[in-house]
């Protein structure tokens, strides 16, 4: 069974819905798989947004998901890191650089432009790289360092909008925006389990 981690920076809004709503659309569609959530700047236990929750319940779903702290533990767990930012992808791969071949975020996962997921990979790659000098207290290479600059400069953002502290409508358009990229990632698991 694959299991899967959505991170975000709370762990009140954006990765609590897609939690709750990729196990909602698994289910239909027959996918085994195992879902969690976590934030990077998250307080273990606290509650998901009013509004997370109702987008939510609207949708059927009454699972009692609550904030978890982004932890080795969770990321050693899962076979697949989707985040819903670029920067929540960069924070992970700082702390978490062994996880770079698995930690993506939720719309690049599931875009389909080949040349770009070929510079996304070769930009996790001089991250990686990058921060593997640093902790070993060096500097990361210059030229590796322009390339990134030039890499970011042509790829297109992958970020989910962020509904904090906006109103219902708010998260109402993220869900919608984080349903559409749950549809293509389903899409995906099932060609792959097909091959």
């Amino acid at each position: 069974m694959l299991h899967i981690l959505f991170v975000c920076t709370g762990n009140t809004c954006r990765s609590p819905m897609a939690e709750g709503l990729l196990r909602k659309l698994a289910k239909e569609r027959g996918i085994g798989l195992e879902v969690r959530s976590a934030g990077v700047s998250a307080i273990s236990g606290t509650s998901i947004s009013r509004h997370a929750a109702g987008v939510l319940r609207d949708e059927g779903i009454h699972d009692h998901i609550t904030s978890s702290q982004l932890s080795g533990e969770a990321v050693a767990w899962a076979d697949l890191v989707l985040t819903l930012t670029g920067s929540h992808k960069r924070h992970l791969l700082q702390y978490f650089p062994e996880a770079v071949t698995k930690t993506y975020t939720l719309k690049e996962y599931v875009h389909n432009e080949e040349t770009v997921n070929e510079d996304l990979r070769e930009l996790d790659s001089l991250y990686a790289d990058a921060e593997l000098s640093i902790a070993l207290g060096g500097e990361p290479d210059a030229a590796a360092m322009q390339r990134i600059i030039e890499i970011r400069q042509r790829i297109p953002s992958f970020d989910i909008s962020d509904p904090f502290g906006g109103s219902r409508e708010d998260y109402e358009l993220t869900a919608a925006e984080i349903r559409t990229a749950l549809h293509s990632l389903l899409d995906k698991l099932e060609s792959l389990r097909r091959l």
